[in-house]
């Protein structure tokens, strides 16, 4: 585990300010580049739109990552690759969808089939059956009853109408309240993680059930509003999950609709299919990797990464979850190369692979090039690594850091953000940890690893594993903001006479 150095707030400053000098006409330069002559659009067309969705092992995922290596390559970057990172498991591809209701009147309904499900056997049509399942007692009113069924489930949570826009950014007091120190905590209680693990069981006992009793199609109301469905994240795409029924995530609004019908005694008639591919020719999980070579003998060996997750859920293109994250770094290192910058530490970029399904590219990578955060078995290059920059929450444009309780860095980055104050309103530093991404790998080996404070825009509301996470959802003058702040960021560590300073790490006991 990690342990803060405590260490005054104004030593800090003053040996920051006494050995952090900056170069501004190379800021300028990358200011000018991202901002007036930016490809921001240009990547994320690419990226999002002829790429399609991402999901890991997914051919769509391969059509990026060519594309990336292709053009990071011809931006001049060097060694532009994928990196196998580990085991993943079976790629997944949807061939076809399509569910409408029949009777009492036609209307198509908004749904997409659950990533890694299985396929329908053809066309599919007849009576919606909704049932109620909570236990394995529920199991014995259905059993022998469900032969071919078209089954339904009603969704749970809110779906009335909201009186709030969907779309926002951080106020100043939403800023300076990040600022306070706050316990950390995962948040859920004991009891409540017990219950969570209690119903992810229950779900793949009930899909078992299911598909032991040959149902026909499963129909399965999900969280979210205003045609907006937000995805889900099941295990299949580990070899040993059983290939089980063809399963539709339907928009509440619909399933509630049918639901509705059937608790009135209308009877309710829907026709679809849905075929699906699965790929076990290559189970490996890839990241791409390029690099910008460091110009200063002593130093080229130690290196300074950026990244974000390549890889996407299926129902949409992957803008803002994480589209974005990849859009910005590749144009940051764009921005550094056209710019005609010359780093004394090697810049290494990385987009992600298997980040949505447990993180699994970047801590994968860690765990081959630095060093196993369980036993703290560090690798010689774990010494070579100043630190780690991520993009992972959406479109919305810099507002500050996280520091991830590495408060000695905070003077610097203090510094550093005073270059870029004609685009940002706010600078908030806040010494608080951030989750939920790829940054995590390297923070928990000791490596300064930084997610940025990002406006929230539609991340949680419209965007975030939704089937609406498309190109509309970009504001393209946040990423270009974006962009050119993480490039500077990049720039300003690459060029420091010393590495970022770390947390202290205490090596874990090995038996």
């Amino acid at each position: 585990m990690k342990r803060l150095l405590l260490i005054p707030a104004l030593l800090f400053a003053l040996v920051t300010l006494a050995q952090e000098p900056i170069d501004t006409e190379a800021i300028e330069k990358i200011k000018k580049e991202g901002l007036e002559y930016s490809q921001v659009e240009q990547i994320a067309f690419e990226l999002i739109d002829k790429a399609g969705p991402r999901l890991s092992n997914s051919a769509g995922y391969e059509r990026a990552a060519q594309y990336a290596i292709n053009q990071l390559t011809e931006w001049g970057l060097e060694n532009a690759q994928k990196e196998a990172w580990g085991e993943f498991g079976r790629g997944w591809e949807m061939n076809k969808s399509y569910i409408a209701m029949t009777k009492p009147y036609y209307l198509p309904l908004i749904a997409v089939p659950k990533a890694w499900t299985g396929s329908t056997d053809g066309p599919v049509s007849g009576k919606v059956q909704f049932i109620e399942i909570n236990s394995e007692e529920d199991f014995e009113q259905y059993r022998g009853k469900l032969k071919g069924a078209i089954v339904a489930f009603k969704p749970r949570g809110d779906q009335s109408p909201t009186f709030k826009a969907d779309a926002k950014r951080y106020t100043e007091e939403e800023l300076d309240e990040m600022t306070e120190p706050r316990v950390e905590s995962s948040g859920w209680t004991p009891e409540q993680i017990a219950a969570w693990r209690k119903r992810r069981a229950f779900s793949e006992t009930l899909n078992t059930f299911l598909t032991e009793e040959g149902v026909g199609l499963i129909i399965k109301g999900v969280r979210g509003r205003h045609g907006t469905l937000f995805t889900t994240s099941p295990q299949g795409y580990n070899t040993d999950t059983p290939i089980g029924v063809a399963e539709l995530e339907m928009a509440p609004e619909h399933a509630n609709l049918m639901a509705r019908l059937v608790e009135n005694g209308v009877e309710v008639e829907v026709e679809g299919e849905v075929k699906t591919t699965f790929n076990e020719d290559d189970l490996q999980g890839y990241n791409v990797i390029a690099e910008i070579p460091g110009t200063d003998k002593k130093l080229n060996d130690e290196v300074v990464m950026l990244g974000g997750h390549l890889d996407s859920w299926h129902s949409a293109t992957g803008a803002t979850d994480n589209g974005a994250g990849c859009i910005v770094m590749m144009e940051a290192v764009r921005i550094l190369q056209a710019a005609g910058l010359q780093p004394k530490r090697t810049i290494r970029i990385a987009l992600w692979g298997g980040e949505e399904q447990g993180i699994y590219g970047s801590r994968g990578y860690v765990k081959n090039h630095f060093g196993d955060s369980e036993t703290m078995d560090l690798k010689p290059e774990h010494e070579k690594i100043s630190a780690y920059y991520n993009i992972d929450n959406g479109t919305g444009r810099i507002r500050g850091i996280y520091l991830q309780g590495n408060e000695a860095v905070g003077p610097i980055f203090t510094e550093w953000f005073k270059s870029f104050e004609d685009i940002m309103e706010n600078t908030t530093i806040t010494a608080r940890n951030t989750g939920g991404t790829d940054h995590l790998g390297f923070d928990a080996v000791g490596i300064p690893g930084f997610q940025f404070i990002q406006d929230p825009i539609e991340y949680s509301t419209r965007s975030h594993h939704t089937n609406m996470d498309t190109y509309e959802r970009l504001v393209i003058e946040d990423l270009q903001q974006i962009a050119t702040i993480v490039a500077g960021f990049v720039y300003n560590t690459a060029m420091r006479d010393e590495m970022l300073p770390r947390e202290e790490l205490e090596t874990a006991e090995t038996e």
